[in-house]
């Protein structure tokens, strides 16, 4: 508990061009002993408070004047994300098309800005712990986008091969939005043994989180949009397990 106590209080910065939604935002993290670092109103305000006040999490809007959050993230996280900043990408629409190209910039995850107060405060926590935020929701919305590439898969990253079979599988099981908890049963492992797998992967891949995970199996071709039938993810037909 003095640990708890004595620890330096998370840091946000919340980018947002509508005041309200960043007044209210901050009040929610404020309330639960997040300290708001910064607001900004567009993604060139955003990027400067990040580097100004090196924030934990950035909750970052997608539409903004001037620079947009696609940008705004791309740019944070080239910086080498500063002290391990993460970003949260806000957004109205369940469908906004913006949510992969932000995702494969390098966000840590996505929420609606009608998101409860609870949920919000649980994101920020979540991303700061080095997990990511991506709802079985968003793994489909991915599968969904790129089902409908025109252009052929492209072949398996060269850096797959230093993945061990097992390592393999956990990442191609990830990628179909499956949790910590739904890995262990499936692979009849310890959820303890699963993190430990994921942390592997991530490391050896070079990846910030398991959302960066996800767009790699797809990209690669590691994993397929479409299973057998043209209806759900299926594996890729590489040689990785090699």
């Amino acid at each position: 508990m003095a640990d708890r106590v004595n620890r330096p209080p998370l840091r946000a910065v919340i980018a947002d061009d509508q005041a309200l939604v960043r007044t209210g935002f901050g009040m929610i993290l404020a309330a639960d002993g997040i300290e708001v670092a910064a607001e900004a109103a567009d993604g060139a305000q955003a990027v400067a408070a990040v580097r100004r006040t090196r924030p934990d999490v950035v909750l970052m809007d997608i539409r903004m004047p001037q620079m947009d959050g696609i940008e705004a993230t791309r740019r944070i996280l080239d910086d080498g994300s500063p002290d391990g900043t993460r970003v949260i990408i806000l957004t109205t629409y369940d469908l906004d098309h913006y949510v992969y190209a932000a995702l494969t910039a390098g966000a840590s995850g996505f929420l609606l800005k009608d998101v409860t107060p609870e949920h919000l405060v649980a994101a920020v926590r979540l991303v700061k712990s080095g997990d990511a935020l991506l709802a079985p929701t968003i793994t489909r919305r991915l599968i969904e986008r790129f089902a409908h590439r025109d252009e052929p898969q492209t072949a398996l990253h060269r850096d797959l091969s230093g993945l061990t079979p097992r390592e393999l599988e956990v990442l191609r099981l990830l990628a179909t939005g499956l949790s910590n908890a739904e890995l262990a049963d499936r692979l009849f492992l310890s959820p303890t043994t699963v993190k430990t797998h994921i942390g592997r992967i991530l490391s050896k891949l070079d990846l910030r989180d398991r959302v960066q995970a996800v767009v790699l199996a797809y990209e690669t071709g590691l994993i397929s949009p479409r299973g057998p039938n043209g209806t759900g993810p299926g594996t890729g037909t590489g040689n990785g397990t090699e």
